[in-house]
């Protein structure tokens, strides 16, 4: 099976697109997990912060729950910002990962902000309501040097990235 490995921006599009070709795969008979991050964060990696550390402890964490559903001939999206270029190689090493970047430029990831953190993010450092270490302004977000698809989710609609991610999958299932 294959295991894709998201990389972007918050809000950048990768659990859209998840969702959306989570459902196309399940409909052409085909067994999907999303592993998304925000979801794991509230469980498996509630005890990590937001250093370089935690971040790269998380993605590790959802990797490793990632390969069990792989062993079990389970396609995985794993939906998660995954900042550093180090473990993204790291992941990338194996066979059955692909990785994914969902490539949106911070203008338009500020305009859209539908959960409005970069609003919050880019709030004065004196304001208490103000998110620190938020990855793409306060928090580094290494450009992938190596992926193996690009999807432009600020000049692509979405069904556009959903086809894209959909065959991109079914056409790496062979090279398995």
């Amino acid at each position: 099976m294959i295991l894709i490995q998201f990389t972007g921006l918050s809000g950048s599009g990768k659990t859209t697109l998840a969702e959306n070709v989570s459902n196309m795969l399940a409909d052409n008979g085909y067994q999907v997990k999303i592993v998304d991050g925000d979801i794991y964060r509230q469980t498996v990696c509630k005890d990590l912060g937001f250093s370089k550390e935690d971040r790269c402890e998380n993605i590790r964490r959802l990797f490793t729950i990632s390969q069990d559903f792989v062993q079990s001939k389970i396609i995985v999206l794993m939906s998660v910002i995954n900042p550093y270029e180090e473990v993204r190689q790291e992941i990338g090493q194996y066979k059955f990962v692909r990785t994914v970047f969902v490539d949106c430029s911070i203008d338009n990831l500020i305009k859209r902000d539908p959960k409005g953190l970069y609003k919050k993010a880019l709030l004065p450092d004196d304001d208490s309501n103000k998110i620190k270490n938020f990855t793409g302004i306060s928090a580094v977000y290494e450009t992938p040097s190596k992926v193996d698809l690009v999807l432009k989710t600020d000049i692509e609609t979405v069904p556009v990235s959903t086809q894209k991610l959909y065959h991109f999958i079914v056409n790496n299932l062979s090279d398995l």
